[in-house]
């Protein structure tokens, strides 16, 4: 396996890897590119954001700054939207379902290093080069999510269709479908009901 494939496959690799350190380069120039646009520059834009992540659906749109790790390995559905100061480490792969909502300052957390010192601090490779031992588990978000403000989505989290994940969350942990979560860490505090529909609070009208 490449380095490349051991890190999607959730493996122990080296992030010194040629392939990988270009590839995060690419990301951060990008990342570095679009952050220096304007709102009203819609279509460099786009020709960004089709560059970063090439697996974003149609309607997507971050308002940016932004900070991805490598964009190819984010898959994002159509009509989401990012507020200010996303961040995506996706060395494992990221899925993002259709109609997602992302406050400010959320981030998305795919890399784990090793508990024990010993396994996690850098080490000299063969050839003089120093690295260290890390690995990254996927994380997927449903769709029709919320996530709201200052929330961190941490490594092997899958959060499910409907969510609302409550403002200054830590999210360690699967959240079943349709269900308000906050805190931390993360739990589930009750499901979303057609009792918080709209038509059901006239006050807010």
């Amino acid at each position: 396996m490449t380095e490349k494939e051991k890190m999607c496959a959730g493996k122990i690799y080296d992030c010194t890897d040629p392939e990988l350190v270009a590839g995060r380069e690419k990301a951060h120039r990008l990342s570095q590119e679009y952050n220096q646009t304007f709102e009203t520059e819609e279509e460099e834009r786009e020709r960004l954001t089709k560059e970063l992540v090439p697996n974003a659906a149609e309607g997507v749109y971050f308002q940016g700054p932004i900070q991805f790790d490598y964009g190819w390995n984010t898959e994002i559905g159509e009509d989401s939207y990012f507020n200010f100061n996303f961040t995506c480490l996706d060395c494992a792969p990221v899925r993002i379902g259709k109609n997602a909502f992302f406050g400010p300052n959320v981030s998305i957390m795919t890399p784990v290093h090793p508990l024990r010192w010993q396994d996690r601090n850098l080490y000299q490779k063969e050839d003089g080069g120093w690295t260290d031992q890390e690995y990254a588990q996927p994380i997927t978000i449903g769709d029709n999510c919320w996530i709201a403000a200052n929330v961190t989505i941490c490594n092997g989290v899958t959060i499910g269709d409907g969510c609302v994940i409550g403002a200054g969350s830590v999210v360690t942990r699967d959240i079943p479908a349709n269900s308000i979560a906050a805190g931390v860490p993360c739990k589930v505090i009750r499901q979303i009901t057609e009792e918080d529909a709209l038509d059901r609070h006239p006050e807010l009208f």
